[in-house]
């Protein structure tokens, strides 16, 4: 039976892809650093496993996948990395601390993830890692630097790992979305002028089924919404300075 690993499952994007995939008769794993709503979650997905995670915690991340994994013959179909924080603001007043702890969520969690799951996902016919990117990987975006450096980070992660790990039949990808009606947006207190203009036209279900269509997908990058799709293949064929054009318009306050 197929299995899935969700970080960031608690809310969001994570518990909407555990609502799917459960939907649709995978065996789901939920991680969170949120218990509570961790609890919650599983417990209106009968059947799913769950565990309180830090994911900058190596120790608790290769615990947590040897637990799950040993309950599928130490197999993972699919590895979702999908925690991650986000802080809107001006780079020079948020505080260090603050970035500091973005790129660790971001990007040291989905490395300790991603490398504590190999031998299982190597274990395992057509396995599969999926990496929440974001539309900000494509192009800086002022207002959240640290953010976009974290999901650079993480599209450039992606497409190393893609064809590195091509020899063990392992599927590396990422989704690229805008802005997405999530806690994590909703809950800034700081406005963007990116945001302002393009709006939060996502929700966390299209993201879901974007992971849903994912797995049956070769491609390494899925940008999500005509609007973002537009931007990023005329990204792949225009000038980088007509880029950095579109992306100080839409950042003018």
């Amino acid at each position: 039976m197929n299995n899935i690993l969700i970080t960031g499952a608690a809310s969001g994007i994570g518990a909407a892809t555990a609502r799917l995939f459960h939907s649709r008769g995978w065996r789901v794993g939920l991680l969170d650093i949120n218990a509570e709503a961790l609890a919650s979650l599983s417990a209106e997905l009968s059947g799913s496993w769950y565990r309180q995670l830090d994911v900058t915690d190596i120790d608790q991340v290769q615990a947590s996948l040897a637990e799950f994994c040993a309950k599928h013959d130490g197999q993972l179909r699919l590895l979702f990395n999908c925690a991650g924080i986000l802080r809107f603001g001006y780079f020079e007043e948020v505080e260090h601390a603050e970035h500091m702890r973005i790129m660790q969520i971001n990007v040291a969690g989905v490395f300790n993830m991603t490398h504590a799951a190999f031998s299982y996902l190597k274990a395992t016919p057509n396995a599969q890692v999926i990496n929440m990117g974001s539309a900000s990987g494509l192009y800086g975006v002022p207002e959240m630097a640290t953010y976009s450096a974290s999901k650079f980070a993480i599209r450039g992660f992606t497409e190393a790992l893609d064809l590195e790990w091509a020899r063990h039949d392992i599927r590396v990808a990422d989704l690229m979305p805008p802005f997405v009606n999530t806690p994590m947006v909703s809950s800034q207190q700081h406005t963007p002028a990116t945001l302002s203009r393009l709006g939060v036209n996502l929700e966390a279900r299209e993201i879901a089924h974007a992971v849903w269509q994912q797995i049956d997908s070769n491609a390494v990058h899925r940008p999500i919404s005509l609007q973002f799709k537009l931007m990023y293949w005329a990204g792949q064929i225009s000038p980088a300075w007509m880029s950095r054009l579109s992306m100080r318009w839409l950042s003018r306050k």
